[in-house]
């Protein structure tokens, strides 16, 4: 028997081996915790034994799975996307179970009419596997759309919607699997009492808990210690947690309702970040514990059984999603690749199985099969979504036809086009590049995935099209051979990358610049082929430097060399640039230059209006006047001076010293 000490290391190798492995293969970690679970558990290399210890400390990852999800409900976002959400996320997750029910139905006919025999599983099991059926992997979903910049597209919002209900589903689910573990006459009561206590607690929690928990937060962070914040944030997800399960319902229910109660509070960020350590290891424990439970022997012998569990539901599920997307007014190919991107199972999936075979619902010899079934549906995911267009472009000739439609619109655009500016995004930076662009005569082209703003700006008259930038058909037709040059205007490295992958294979003398954060990718950007990269954070800290040395009083010109010996360091394009001047000479007195003049109590000009001071006779002009209260003013004849106003001054030295000794004159 291994010691406890032994069974962390050994949990730890595991998982870190894990998730070396599938970020190498880009997929997703949860995967490698499933995997190296089977591999290590009782029935492969026996290295490690199911114990109910570990069990219980696993349960803590659905207790913070559930606190992040609670953080994540509001309801703005929910009235934003109601009909997604409440339309086509509840008729999924209600039909995918009214039909796993009808089909357990069909069985226990077929079994009793044609063999004689009864089925095994009860419809309590069959509700406990349709509600595992109906689940997605929000994970992995969400994950992949954001790598191909698809979360604001047609399909992704339909995509969001339902991964949102679902997640929402999976509390009623809670509740509901326990109950259904009694029988007869007391299921009903069962049934009943449960939904008493849940309605009871929610209620009593959301009404006053949402007042009591900003209170206590704000009460925590004035003491300004991040360890007390830290354990007060532990305290009340597991405290809250211990009451709904000693209500008779579950750890993951009272962990919701701490995440919706803090997400009301201005903490909900500052949460967020301190909870997520303790979210991913204590996750990766609880897909370790499942990979625990499978047991690849039965699974080989029963591979057709495993087999029909995969795929029939990701058939079932594709169909039943795609044909709701489409009555619920998406396009044929949104429509299937809303199928497409749902038809897995998910996290939840995992969590709902466990606990119905807890509590004897699944009989145990369907567990093994049912989750290498989920497991083998999760593994296929990336490739379905890898390979959606090609799979729609079969499947819809409309779909096809809609594409085309799109190129030949940003064709059509850029065809008398040339030596313009293809913008990739065109999000703030994208525009304010575009406004710059437009009064040089430069032409531009930009592409963008959300079609509200494309509709807005193109309606506005500006040369924008929707279309992935990521996506070479797109950059073609944009005119990509004929471009002076191609900005990645958002920051997102993996799509980045991308876009200088298909630049440098088809129109490699186009220079490319992307916008990033920091500086953290910038020899990746440039090994790939980017001309140059501007990392937000660099280029906001030169500005605000060059700003606070002006305004302390170093000459204009001192201030322009200074912030480009920084750029020189960063940016090869721009070395040299302003070369030839010299602010180390006599010159330098010629030099306007700013400086801030703080006027005190007792000084003369106070009371008196800024005219009357005649600082335009000396050669120096007032720039800005900032109140004590921080107000920052326009200058004005008229405007009266007070004690303490600091007043911003332009001009050459020698004025600007006559000028605050007038000022300062008492």
């Amino acid at each position: 028997m291994a010691s406890t000490l032994e069974l962390v290391l050994l949990y730890l190798v595991a998982a870190v081996l894990g998730v070396v492995v599938c970020r190498s293969l880009r997929l997703p970690p949860m995967l490698g915790y499933l995997v190296v679970g089977v591999l290590i558990g009782p029935n492969a290399l026996a290295f490690a034994q199911d114990s109910a210890g570990v069990k219980y400390l696993a349960e803590f990852g659905v207790v913070f799975l559930m606190f992040v999800i609670g953080l994540e409900f509001n309801l703005p976002k929910l009235r934003s996307m109601r009909t997604l959400v409440f339309g086509l996320g509840l008729s999924q997750v209600s039909l995918t179970m009214a039909g796993t029910l009808a089909g357990h139905g069909l069985l226990v006919w077929a079994y009793a009419t044609f063999l004689g025999k009864t089925w095994q599983m009860g419809w309590q099991g069959a509700v406990v596997l349709g509600g595992a059926i109906a689940m997605s992997s929000t994970a992995i979903v969400v994950k992949l759309m954001a790598e191909r910049l698809e979360m604001e597209s047609e399909h992704g919002k339909r995509v969001m919607g339902v991964l949102l209900f679902q997640d929402l589903a999976v509390v009623p689910l809670l509740v509901l699997i326990p109950a259904l573990g009694s029988s007869g006459e007391d299921l009903m009561i069962a049934m009943g009492l449960a939904a008493l206590k849940a309605g009871a607690l929610l209620t009593l929690l959301l009404v006053g808990g949402q007042r009591v928990m900003r209170w206590w937060l704000t009460l925590v962070a004035r003491r300004k210690s991040e360890e007390l914040f830290m354990l007060n944030l532990l305290l009340v997800t597991l405290g809250l947690a211990y009451l709904t399960e000693h209500a008779g319902l579950s750890l993951a229910l009272g962990a919701f309702v701490a995440g919706m109660l803090v997400a009301e509070t201005e903490y909900k960020h500052q949460v967020e970040t301190d909870i997520r350590p303790f979210h991913d290891v204590l996750l990766g424990l609880f897909f370790i514990t499942i990979g625990m439970k499978l047991d690849w022997r039965p699974v080989l012998d029963q591979w057709a059984l495993v087999l029909l569990l995969t795929t029939l539901p990701i058939i079932a599920k594709f169909v039943l999603v795609a044909a709701l997307a489409r009555g619920f007014g998406a396009q044929p190919g949104v429509a299937l690749r809303t199928g497409l991107y749902l038809a897995q199972a998910g996290e939840f999936g995992f969590v709902l199985l466990t606990l119905g075979a807890d509590r004897g619902l699944v009989a145990p010899e369907w567990m093994s099969p049912v989750l290498a079934s989920m497991v083998l549906s999760m593994l296929a995911t990336p490739f379905l979504i890898l390979y959606s267009n090609r799979i729609v472009n079969r499947l819809s000739a409309s779909d096809w036809l809609m594409q085309s439609v799109a190129l030949t619109t940003i064709a059509k655009k850029a065809i008398a086009t040339e030596k313009h500016v293809i913008i990739c995004g065109y999000g703030r930076s994208g525009q304010n590049l575009a406004r710059l662009l437009q009064p040089e005569g430069i032409p531009y082209m930009a592409l963008d995935l959300d079609p509200d703003r494309v509709r807005q700006a193109a309606a506005a008259g500006q040369s924008v099209v929707f279309g992935d930038a990521a996506r070479l058909p797109s950059l073609m037709a944009a005119g990509l051979n004929r471009a002076a040059a191609v900005v990645v205007s958002y920051h997102d490295t993996p799509s980045a990358l991308k876009i200088l992958d298909l630049v440098r294979a088809h129109a490699p003398k186009v220079p490319v610049i992307v916008r990033t954060i920091d500086d953290s990718d910038i020899e990746k950007l440039r090994a790939a082929g980017a001309t140059e990269v501007v990392p937000e954070a660099i280029e906001g800290s030169l500005m605000l430097a060059g700003h606070a040395l002006a305004l302390v009083g170093v000459p204009m010109k001192r201030v322009i060399r200074i912030t480009r010996d920084a750029r020189d360091a960063r940016y090869s394009l721009l070395r040299g640039y302003f070369h030839g001047a010299d602010d180390d000479t006599v010159q330098e007195l010629d030099q306007a230059r700013l400086k801030s003049v703080t006027i005190p109590d007792a000084a003369r000009c106070v009371g008196q209006t800024l005219d009357a001071q005649a600082l335009h006779a000396v050669g120096v002009s007032v720039v800005s006047v900032r109140r004590a209260h921080g107000g920052v003013l326009a200058p004005a004849p008229e405007m009266v001076l007070q004690a303490a106003d600091t007043l911003v001054l332009s001009g050459l030295p020698e004025p600007l010293a006559l000028a605050e000794e007038k000022l300062l004159r008492g």
